[in-house]
């Protein structure tokens, strides 16, 4: 059995993604999704090394982004645990997460109140 998951990325002139769209119909998503970033990573065995594509449009704000990195964070905690049944490692990683969240979001205040 196979399964397929298309991601389509329209670019802008200045090569940039301007629009990022996914699809799933194994997966319950039939129809195409509007994303405004994606985080791939794929693991080469072979190579034992980390292949990733991280792309995000233009109208990512960076609130969304900081949100979008600490539930990436969080998701991947989640992940590990069932991969590894490390639960204390998992802890570590969701704690990080949330601090993450909170410097992020701090940082971003104190931007805004710059500006």
């Amino acid at each position: 059995m196979k399964s397929t998951i298309s991601i389509q990325v329209e670019l802008a002139e200045d090569k940039m993604p301007e629009n990022i769209m996914w699809t799933a119909p194994d997966g319950g998503v039939p129809d195409l999704q509007k994303a405004k970033a994606i985080l791939l990573g794929l693991w080469d065995g072979e190579e034992k090394s980390a292949l990733r594509i991280d792309l995000w449009t233009s109208k990512m704000m960076v609130d969304e982004m900081n949100d979008f990195f600490y539930q990436t964070l969080f998701g991947m905690a989640d992940t590990y645990v069932r991969a590894t049944r490390n639960e204390e490692l998992g802890k570590e990683m969701k704690a990080f997460a949330k601090s993450f969240l909170k410097k992020a979001s701090d940082a971003l205040e104190q931007a805004d109140k710059q500006a």
